[in-house]
C-alpha cells in the first residue's frame, strides 16, 4: 500500500471508490456492536441538541431567509423552527444551525466534526421518503465511516493546506449516508461518491465568520443532490476517489489508501466521536479546562498577575486571536476561553455571547494570558500556570480534557448540554420528549414522532 507524502502521482491506488460504495449498499443493517449502535444515538442526540440551539442564530435567519428567495417547496422540517423548506435547503439550514456554535461532535484523530453534513442530509431525506428510524441510524454510521476514513487518509496534509475537513469530507459522507437511504446499488454509489467528489465545501480562511458553519451544510447539501443525482442515472468516474487526478490526491500530499481499507466493516470510526462540554474550537478544551480547574481550587479573576500556558503549536495556528470583538471571533481565541474558563468555571455558547467577549472583566483577564508554543505538549493537553498578585503560584496539567475519549461525557451530561440549549427554543416539556425519540430512533418506524416536537 501507498502512504505518500510527496506529489508524486499515485497511478496505482486501489479501488477506493467502488470498495466504499459496496460497504456502504451491501453492509447488514445495524451490521455492529451494541457499543457503536449506542455511540450512534448519542453522535444524533448531540447534533440535534445544536442544530435546535442555534436555531434562531442571525446566520440561520440569514440562510433561510436566502433560500425562501427560491420559493422552496415545503418538504423537511428545520429543527427549531416552524418553517419547512425543500430537502436540499433543510439539509443547508441544519447543517448551518448544528455547527453554528462550534457545540458538535468531533473525530478527534482527524478533527472533523462529521454528524454535521451527514445526520442534516439524512434527516431531510428520511422525512420526504418516510424513512423508518433504523434506516436513519443505519445511514448515519455508514456515512461517518466514509467521511473519516476518507479524513483519516488525507490528515493532516490536507487539513494544513488549509482544507476545512469538515466540508470537504461531510460532503462525501453525505452522498454515502443518502445513497444508503436511497437503497441505492453498489453501482450507484460509485456514482454518488464521484459527484460528491467535484465538490469538496470549505477553507480554514473563514473561521471565525458564518461562512464556516455553512461548510458542513454546504456538504450536507452538496452530499443529497449527489445521491439524488446517481438515483436518476447521472454519471461520474469511478475512480473519482483515488485517482491521480481525484479527491485524495489533488486535495492532499498525503493519501493512506489503508486508511480507507483496513477494517472496513469492522472497524466504525463513530466510535472514536467525542462531544463538546465547551462551545469553540476543540484545541481550546484543555485550557479552558485548566482554568475552569484553577477557578475550582479557589483562585479568582481579580487575584491573577498572569495565566501563562504551554500549548501545541495548532493551539496559536487555529485560536491565537488575541482581542476578539465578537462571539464568532471569541471561539478561536485561547485567551477568551482561558478568561471565560476561569471567571464562570465553565464555557457554553453562553459565554461566547458578543457582550461577554467584550465584557470588560472579561478584557482585563484575557490580555493576562500568555501562550507560548510547546512542540513536546499533545493536542490534547496543557500545561497552565497561573501567578497571583501575593507571589503565589498555582499549575494545572491537563492530559486530556472533559469531553475527550479518555474523560468522555456521559449520556446524563448530554442529555443536561440538549436542554442548555434546546430548553430556550423548544421548552422544558417538549425537550423531554424529543430526548425520548432520540434514544429510541432505531426502532422508530418514521420520524414523524420526533419532527412533531422539532417546531418551537
Amino acid at each position: 500500500m501507498t502512504v505518500n507524502t510527496s506529489v508524486t502521482a499515485d497511478h496505482n491506488a486501489p479501488a477506493i471508490t467502488r470498495q466504499l460504495a459496496e460497504f456502504v449498499a451491501n453492509h447488514p443493517s445495524k451490521g455492529w456492536s451494541d457499543a457503536v449502535e449506542h455511540e450512534a444515538h448519542r453522535t444524533f442526540l448531540n447534533w440535534l441538541g445544536c442544530a435546535i440551539g442555534a436555531a434562531r442564530h442571525e446566520a440561520v435567519d440569514a440562510a433561510l431567509a436566502a433560500t425562501q428567495m427560491l420559493q422552496p417547496a415545503p418538504q423537511a422540517t428545520l429543527a427549531g423552527r416552524s418553517e419547512r423548506v425543500d430537502m436540499a435547503s433543510a439539509a443547508l439550514i441544519n447543517g448551518i444551525s448544528s455547527h453554528t456554535f462550534d457545540f458538535d461532535d468531533t473525530h478527534l484523530k482527524t478533527i472533523i466534526h462529521p454528524a454535521g453534513p451527514v445526520a442534516s442530509a439524512i434527516m431531510a431525506l428520511a422525512e420526504h421518503q418516510g424513512s423508518s428510524g433504523r434506516q436513519v441510524i443505519d445511514a448515519l454510521v455508514l456515512g461517518i465511516d466514509v467521511a473519516c476514513r476518507m479524513g483519516n487518509l488525507v490528515y493532516p496534509e490536507h487539513y494544513d493546506r488549509g482544507w476545512h475537513i469538515t466540508g470537504s469530507t461531510g460532503t462525501l459522507g453525505a452522498a454515502a449516508a443518502c445513497s444508503r437511504l436511497l437503497g441505492l446499488n453498489a453501482e450507484q454509489t460509485t456514482m454518488a461518491l464521484g459527484i460528491a467528489a467535484s465538490q469538496p465545501i470549505g477553507l480554514r480562511e473563514q473561521f471565525g465568520t458564518m461562512t464556516k458553519p455553512f461548510h458542513p451544510g454546504g456538504a450536507a447539501r452538496a452530499g443529497l443532490m449527489a445521491a439524488l443525482l446517481a438515483q436518476k442515472g447521472f454519471t461520474s468516474s469511478a475512480r473519482a476517489l483515488e485517482a491521480p487526478r481525484g479527491w485524495a490526491q489533488v486535495l492532499s500530499t498525503k493519501y493512506d489508501w489503508r486508511e480507507a481499507q483496513d477494517e472496513l466493516g469492522q472497524r466504525f470510526e463513530i466510535s472514536f466521536n467525542a462531544y463538546k462540554p465547551f462551545a469553540c474550537g476543540i484545541v481550546i478544551h484543555p485550557s479552558i479546562d485548566a482554568c475552569a480547574q484553577l477557578r475550582a481550587q479557589g483562585v479568582k479573576a481579580e487575584e491573577v498577575e498572569k495565566i501563562e500556558l504551554r500549548v501545541h503549536p495548532l493551539v496559536l495556528e487555529l485560536t491565537g486571536k488575541k482581542e476578539p470583538q465578537d462571539g464568532l471571533q471569541g471561539k478561536f481565541s485561547v485567551y477568551h476561553g482561558c478568561a471565560a474558563g476561569l471567571i464562570f468555571g465553565r464555557a457554553g455558547e453562553e459565554e461566547f455571547a458578543d457582550h461577554i467577549v467584550t465584557r470588560e472583566d472579561v478584557v482585563a483577564l484575557r490580555r493576562k494570558v500568555q501562550a507560548v508554543v510547546d512542540t513536546s505538549v499533545r493536542e490534547e493537553s496543557v500545561y497552565v500556570t497561573a501567578t497571583l498578585k501575593d507571589g503565589r503560584s498555582v499549575q494545572v496539567h491537563v492530559e486530556h480534557a472533559i469531553g475527550s475519549l479518555q474523560r468522555p461525557m456521559t449520556d446524563a451530561d448530554l442529555e443536561a448540554k440538549f436542554h442548555n440549549l434546546a430548553d430556550p427554543i423548544l421548552g422544558e416539556s417538549k425537550v423531554e420528549s424529543v430526548l425520548d425519540a432520540c434514544w429510541g430512533l432505531g426502532q422508530a418506524s418514521n420520524l414523524q414522532v420526533l419532527l412533531k416536537q422539532l417546531a418551537p
